[in-house]
């Protein structure tokens, strides 16, 4: 890779490759209106919802996903040199210097807003921001958590809920959070295993030397199951949390409607691995995660503030 490339183009790259813009704008912008008008659903105390307050959550939440993707830059580096030269860092494209000067840029950027907005903000930012850095740090247990895929998944994936909760306070604060927003942060924690699960599920063909996924590590039929499982797992947590702001009917009627469809595709992937089936897994996940959040959040603030 030439590195007299403007930088705007460099980075430009960088994003389409490993941290698309629009598709991962698009699902944290809903993530993020979901977890605030959640929150006001659940209750008449706390802020009155305005634009800031979701631009605020949205550039949070925005924030720590693109944090997590930096941080598997570093993770991975050593990894990603000796098996995967094609991605931007090994090639050359982006450096790990250049990652930590956006990573610093991105942490400034969230403590300026959430300051700006609450300055008791930083408090539930802070208690996300510090598991962040446990994650980046895998809790100090690199080897124990490395030879125990579902520990490492579950650790992981509680940074789901921190950042919902953290998203939600842009509503609640400076009152206590209610007590009934736990089944949000249950919808995210069994979303995001749901997402994370559906990614790393590969045909024969699609596996790669050095590359850990599910169905590499657990085989097809485990791995398929347990992605189901925690689709599953999801979709009573959704209904819970749309029975608490309103009639659960539409939540019910989705989650009928992936469960179809991922019993499907898991059938069709046992019975003949094939790439397209594969892929499936991970276009249901995200599909799935766009209308949980859709379900629990856009409707509730259609339903609550447009007459």
């Amino acid at each position: 890779m030439n590195r007299t490339e403007p930088l705007l183009a460099r980075w430009w790259i960088y994003q389409r490759e490993r941290f698309p813009l629009l598709a991962h704008g698009l699902l944290i912008a809903l993530f993020a209106v979901a977890a605030v008008s959640y929150s006001d659903a659940l209750q008449t105390t706390g802020k009155p919802l305005t634009a800031t307050t979701f631009v605020t959550a949205f550039i949070g939440c925005f924030g720590f996903f693109l944090l997590l993707r930096i941080a598997d830059e570093f993770k991975d580096s050593e990894d990603d040199l000796r098996y995967r030269a094609y991605r931007p860092v090994p090639r050359g494209l982006i450096t790990l210097g250049e990652l930590r000067t956006l990573a610093i840029i991105t942490i400034a950027l969230q403590l300026a807003c959430a300051w700006w907005l609450d300055s008791l903000l930083l408090l539930p930012y802070l208690l996300t921001l510090g598991y962040f850095m446990l994650m980046g740090k895998e809790f100090f247990a690199h080897r124990w958590l490395r030879s125990h895929p579902l520990a490492y998944l579950f650790s992981h994936m509680l940074i789901m809920p921190l950042i919902a909760f953290y998203a939600s306070a842009h509503q609640w604060l400076p009152h206590q959070p209610p007590a009934a927003l736990a089944a949000f942060l249950a919808v995210s924690f069994f979303t995001g295993i749901v997402f994370e699960i559906g990614r790393k599920i590969r045909s024969p063909e699609m596996e790669e030397q050095g590359v850990e996924t599910y169905s590499a590590l657990w085989g097809r039929p485990v791995a398929t199951g347990a992605w189901l499982l925690a689709l599953l797992a999801a979709e009573v947590s959704c209904i819970c949390a749309a029975a608490l702001v309103g009639p659960e009917i539409n939540a019910i009627i989705v989650a009928l409607l992936f469960l179809a469809l991922a019993g499907y595709n898991a059938y069709a992937f046992l019975q003949d691995a094939d790439k397209k089936s594969a892929k499936r897994f991970e276009t249901l996940s995200g599909l799935w995660t766009l209308s949980a959040y859709a379900v629990l959040g856009i409707l509730p603030l259609v339903s609550h503030h447009v007459r």
